[in-house]
């Protein structure tokens, strides 16, 4: 046999995917993105995401699952958890009992939240104090413009709050060190050149005109708040308030073959995993579409993947078809294939040092698979057995959809995590699967359209399983 041909028979057959497309598929991955763009552009907190994805659901003929008493195979449902972490599945046409095909990602972002009491006056600026959500680089959250995001409940209503996105309202921001009385700050350590007790946001200078009261500056802005909102400094303590980049997302580059924007961890994989969904209408076992909540926090809380509220939307779905049985979740369960759809490390060629190019991610090859995570000696991963593995790489040869084997970073560098331990731990079949994604963590990340749109076809063959 040539070189040439045990070269093509034998090497692993992974390439930059612009090459190997036409202009029919480059204008679908364009039209997908855009698409995209438009998203992650309205949804900025995981609230706006549940809002927006029920409008998405409801335009593709998905019914609330309270709203049913009985379901069949073709059925299409979600439940809202909370409004913070949402569920949808498409019901197949196999007994539940023998398992889902669930695709998982979550919707919450790093962010900046604000503390039970954040407004204080200081040499008459008024500020807000910030605890930061997620792992961040606290230097790259100040200097930039802010938006402020949440609801607020009082008494007597709740009052959803959107001020920073619209070309005409004002923004916020983290007034830094100027360079010339910066010398001490720049000899510190990157991670404690801004402190977290540092990151107060700037919201307004004026004074309220009175004589007698201490702080006018604070008082002018409550009595803005007040008069706009009907709140008061009270009401913070029962509020959800985060604050974002509220830079716009937008085409990257010369040949705008890439996106750049915040939220991307994990809303590409959320998105993609919800378009796929919505694009099918009859399977052989049922197709879940998991969205959660605090992932970057660890998973925890009622709208987080540990919560039993996943449990409570599979027994719906077992009571409403098959009736539910003493152990029948379990068995469900086990019987289950999942991805854990979240985004990992696209290789940067500004620090090639952290990288081990044979085993990374690289930008415009297709979407990632990561057989596991977790740092170091696989600390804290989900390790999916050879036998799933392979499952969902024939599942992706079989369809032409461009992926790439990866880990991330060199061994003992960092690490990071995913749902999909916790899925594993229910017994289900596991494999971390999403788009490579560079500055992740970042106000402003970056992925290509080529991998968000190979996401999307992986996901929708996943869904089908054939």
């Amino acid at each position: 046999m040539e070189a040439k041909e045990l070269e093509k028979k034998l090497f692993r057959p992974i390439k930059n995917g612009w090459q190997s497309i036409d202009e029919e598929e480059r204008k679908n991955i364009f039209d997908f993105s855009k698409e995209y763009i438009n998203f992650i552009n309205k949804a900025k907190t995981e609230r706006e995401c549940v809002k927006e994805i029920v409008k998405i659901l409801k335009a593709n003929n998905f019914q609330n699952i309270e709203e049913k008493e009985s379901l069949k195979a073709g059925d299409k449902v979600y439940y809202i958890n909370r409004e913070k972490n949402i569920y949808a599945a498409v019901i197949g046409e196999e007994d539940l009992s023998k398992g889902f095909n669930i695709i998982g990602a979550h919707i919450d972002s790093p962010r900046l939240d604000l503390k039970p009491n954040p407004l204080y006056e200081s040499k008459e600026l008024a500020l807000f104090k910030t605890h930061y959500y997620g792992g961040i680089k606290k230097y790259q959250w100040v200097n930039i413009p802010l938006s402020m995001h949440g609801v607020v409940v009082t008494k007597d209503k709740k009052i959803e709050i959107n001020i920073g996105e619209k070309e005409e309202e004002p923004v916020f921001t983290i007034a830094d060190l100027l360079p010339h009385l910066a010398k001490k700050q720049e000899e510190k350590k990157l991670e404690e050149a801004i402190e977290g007790e540092d990151l107060n946001i700037l919201v307004g200078s004026m004074p309220y005109a009175a004589e007698d009261i201490k702080e006018k500056v604070k008082l002018n802005i409550l009595n803005i708040l007040n008069q706009k909102y009907g709140i008061t400094e009270r009401d913070f303590v029962s509020s959800e308030i985060e604050f974002v980049p509220a830079m716009k997302a937008k085409n990257l580059g010369f040949d705008e073959s890439l996106v750049a924007g915040y939220g991307q961890d994990d809303r590409v994989c959320a998105y993609t995993s919800l378009k796929a969904l919505t694009k099918i209408d009859k399977v052989k076992q049922t197709a879940i579409c998991l969205l959660a909540d605090k992932e970057e926090i660890g998973s925890m809380g009622n709208t987080g993947m540990s919560s039993k509220v996943f449990e409570h939307f599979i027994n719906e779905l077992l009571e409403k078809t098959i009736g539910n049985k003493a152990g029948l979740i379990d068995k469900c369960l086990k019987n289950t294939k999942v991805l854990s759809a979240d985004v990992t490390a696209g290789y940067n060629p500004n620090f090639p040092s952290i990288y081990e190019e044979n085993n990374e991610s690289y930008i415009g090859y297709g979407i990632s698979i990561i057989k596991y995570t977790g740092s170091a000696s696989k600390g804290g991963a989900s390790d999916a057995n050879a036998e799933f593995v392979g499952y969902v790489r024939n599942l992706f040869e079989k369809n032409n959809i461009a992926y790439q084997n990866s880990e991330m970073g060199k061994i003992g560098i960092g690490g990071g995590g995913t749902i999909a331990y916790i899925l594993a731990d229910r017994g289900s079949d596991v494999l971390d699967c999403g788009v490579p994604v560079l500055s992740m963590h970042s106000p402003y990340e970056i992925t290509s359209k080529f991998d968000i749109y190979n996401a999307y076809k992986a996901y929708k063959v996943f869904y089908k399983g054939e």
